[in-house]
């Protein structure tokens, strides 16, 4: 169960590129049946969803946002069975406002429900490309 970086991968986030250049955070999530923790009592889905209420004022705080959030719902390339539940894409400014974000006191106290919500998750920073290369390879 992969819910937080290490301490070795927020330092390869920070000098794996320039750190004040807009990142998007390709997070992909699977849900326990049941929450735990803070969130017992409840499924994993929900408590994700008290996750994001909670979130949604730090996000915006450093001038995040949620570009785009899915259900998955059949695994058509891949293993047969369905490894996650959701996809959700975020865009920051900066690789140092994600950072920012991520060590707020507060957020921290909101990240127990994504824990409490999470069998497992990857947690991807990509770059946006062109639109004009983009349209070109599609």
């Amino acid at each position: 169960m992969t819910v937080t970086p290490t301490q070795a991968q927020i330092e390869q986030l920070i000098a794996g590129a320039d750190p004040d250049e807009p990142v998007i955070m390709l997070n992909l999530l699977r849900f326990k049946e049941h929450a735990d923790g803070i969130d017992e009592g409840i499924s994993g889905r929900e408590a994700y969803e008290r996750y994001a209420e909670a979130t949604a004022p730090f996000l915006s705080r450093v001038g995040g946002r949620l570009l785009c959030a899915a259900d998955a719902k059949q695994m058509v390339i891949g293993p047969e069975a369905l490894e996650w539940d959701m996809a959700l894409m975020v865009e920051y400014p900066s690789r140092n406002k994600f950072l920012e974000m991520a060590t707020d006191t507060g957020y921290l106290q909101a990240h127990e429900h994504r824990a409490a919500a999470l069998a497992d998750s990857r947690l991807i920073a990509c770059s946006a490309l062109p639109s004009a290369r983009l349209d070109r390879r599609l």
